[in-house]
């Protein structure tokens, strides 16, 4: 991967951590806060994919229409995937074998969809990716594996990182293969996804106006950092770095996560993040070099 595809992804892995850091702070707003920043998505970007549409050729065709509805599925299917996971069981389980699982699938299924030869660093690279953030997120506690609720939340995990793969191979098919642009792809599965939420956030405007007192502007900054930085990745692809290597190493974002709740959240620091944030940059870097 050359070096401005792998800055873009770099840039998106900070950016994605941003946003998460602000969507945490309003997890408790649930589907209404969802369906507020996917509202304000595509009004903050309806500027810009309006002028990539009146500049730029794109043909609309069957196979493009059903790229884009796919994506738009296999995104909301994720969220309320990854929300039953927490739900059901510890973030401790679901959230590393989500995070980890998710680029691995992605790269096999670049390696048999899209052809895309795996380098010896590349391989190196994404092992050492989805070890950082083991590292990172279980902090060298595996009991919570062992417990009752473990073996539910690692099929939720597992369910959920095989979503995250699948809307990855998808959209980054959509961009190398059919031309989609970065921008009108993410602008229009925010749209439909907008709409599939739609008839259950408006079924009960009351409830959902409380759930979003005082997250008005958490959603705005969600709405606004969130497409930017999965736009920035899909950019990447678009320039023709390989989708196996662009999905391990935008979960730089984990690292930067990590550094985040250290500085901002005043979470503990101790040697399991330090080694797994050490070991996510040298995944990076064989990434980079592969």
């Amino acid at each position: 991967m050359s070096l401005l595809p792998l800055s873009l992804v770099v840039l998106a892995a900070i950016i994605h951590a941003t946003w998460n850091l602000l969507s945490k702070r309003a997890a408790s707003a649930g589907a209404a806060f969802v369906f507020v920043y996917n509202l304000v998505a595509c009004l903050v970007y309806l500027p810009w994919v309006a002028w990539v549409l009146v500049h730029s050729a794109h043909t609309w065709s069957l196979p493009v229409v059903g790229c884009l509805v796919l994506s738009a599925v296999i995104h909301l299917a994720y969220s309320l995937c990854l929300q039953r996971g927490y739900q059901v069981a510890d973030l401790s389980v679901v959230y590393p074998i989500a995070r980890g699982t998710g680029p691995m699938l992605s790269s096999i299924g670049a390696f048999i969809l899209l052809r895309e030869m795996p380098s010896t660093h590349g391989i190196l690279g994404l092992l050492a990716v989805v070890a950082g953030i083991g590292f990172i997120t279980t902090q060298g506690d595996l009991s919570a594996f062992r417990r009752p609720r473990g073996q539910e939340g690692a099929r939720w995990g597992v369910a959920t990182g095989s979503l995250i793969a699948s809307y990855t191979v998808v959209d980054g098919y959509g961009v190398k293969m059919l031309g989609i642009h970065p921008v009108v792809l993410d602008w229009l599965s925010n749209l439909l996804r907008f709409f599939m939420l739609a008839p259950i956030v408006l079924a009960k405007p009351a409830r959902a106006r409380e759930a979003m007192k005082g997250r008005w502007l958490l959603a705005a900054g969600v709405g606004a950092l969130s497409p930017l930085s999965y736009i920035l990745v899909l950019s990447a692809i678009e320039m023709g770095a390989p989708l196996s290597l662009v999905a391990p190493a935008r979960e730089m974002s984990m690292m930067v996560g990590a550094i985040f709740g250290m500085l901002i959240l005043r979470e503990p620091v101790n040697a399991w993040r330090v080694a797994g944030c050490f070991i996510l940059i040298v995944g990076v870097v064989l990434l980079g070099a592969g």
